[in-house]
């Protein structure tokens, strides 16, 4: 059960951690609150300390941000609903905006993005832009910090390098009409599934394979019912750090400008170690026994290309056809 009393003081320890000093914390004359769903050892949590640790430094510890991780304030739609209502000042967010602003799907498509790079250029060019401008119009929330998520690739008891060899491979995907037809189309037989019974399913083989990031591979303990993790690399998305509208609206200019350039400072620090997380993490696979394997992802992409253009909104198909042809 969630306790009010140990969160404070597990906030506290992260907050000196990260060099903030509990003076500054006593002070503060605001007490911003920021969910997500991720666990304390994950990248987003030091992110966001590391946001609240610049709000307080720009702000000489007027305004304290205090971070529930582990869904301790509510699941993602809660928040952004929360945050919608002002009763929720932050949130780790991303593609499930699109609920309320289409073009946030562009967050996580298939195949749009070549790599980590280009993605990254999308996101803080003129797309990205449009796409926070409509969340902060349709869905009353401003993005702040743009974090890079780890691809997904596919792990697999045999190697995959190219969309022949899926030949019918039984295969968990989210329950996500996008992802069922794109794999269907590659020549997959996408099973949605709940993620917490994929582990079960690969053990007795109800299914043979699974997509996900490093992160979770590696969470899930999927090395030990999987033997090779292909680089597919289908799907390159990000995510924001993102701050309801209504409590963005009611600080001072000097305030605004002070979280919003916390926000690119944690959005650098995250960037900063995010490659090495990368690295670590496909070097623990390895160590686990996993092998990597290097798959023609040109060959994937363009077949996965009109199965994508045909499950996207009309409003942004011109934008992913773009991506596509860049």
């Amino acid at each position: 059960m969630f306790s009010v009393k140990s969160f404070v003081m597990s906030a506290a320890a992260g907050l000196t951690a990260l060099g903030l000093a509990a003076s500054s914390v006593s002070a503060a004359d605001v007490t911003l609150k920021l969910g997500h769903l991720a666990n304390e050892a994950n990248l987003w949590h030091k992110a966001s300390m590391k946001f609240a640790e610049e709000v307080a430094s720009r702000t000489d510890g007027r305004i304290e941000v205090r971070v529930y991780p582990n869904e301790s304030l509510g699941k993602e739609i809660d928040l952004i609903n929360g945050m919608q209502l002002g009763t929720v000042d932050l949130a780790i967010t991303g593609e499930s905006l699109q609920n309320w602003a289409p073009k946030a799907a562009l967050l996580a498509v298939p195949y749009a993005y070549k790599s980590l790079d280009h993605m990254t250029e999308v996101a803080n060019g003129e797309i990205g832009q449009s796409i926070e401008a409509q969340i902060i119009e349709r869905a009353r929330i401003r993005p702040l910090t743009i974090m890079v998520r780890g691809p997904r690739n596919l792990t697999t008891n045999r190697p995959i390098k190219s969309p022949d060899d899926l030949d019918g491979l039984k295969m968990r995907v989210p329950n996500v009409p996008l992802f069922v037809d794109v794999w269907k189309s590659l020549g997959a037989m996408p099973t949605p599934m709940a993620f917490s019974e994929v582990f079960t399913a690969l053990q007795n083989g109800t299914i043979g394979a699974q997509e996900n990031p490093l992160a979770l591979i590696k969470s899930a303990s999927f090395n030990e019912v999987q033997k090779y993790v292909n680089k597919t690399e289908h799907v390159n998305s990000w995510i924001y750090i993102a701050m309801s509208e209504e409590t963005f609206s009611n600080l001072s200019a000097d305030d605004k400008k002070a979280v919003q350039d916390a926000g690119k400072a944690a959005e650098n620090w995250y960037r900063a170690n995010f490659d090495d997380m990368q690295s670590k993490l496909e070097a623990e696979l390895k160590e686990k026994g996993m092998t990597f394997v290097e798959v023609d992802k040109a060959a994937f992409s363009e077949k996965a290309k009109a199965a994508v253009l045909a499950n996207v909104s009309e409003e942004i198909r011109p934008t992913v056809e773009s991506l596509f042809n860049n």
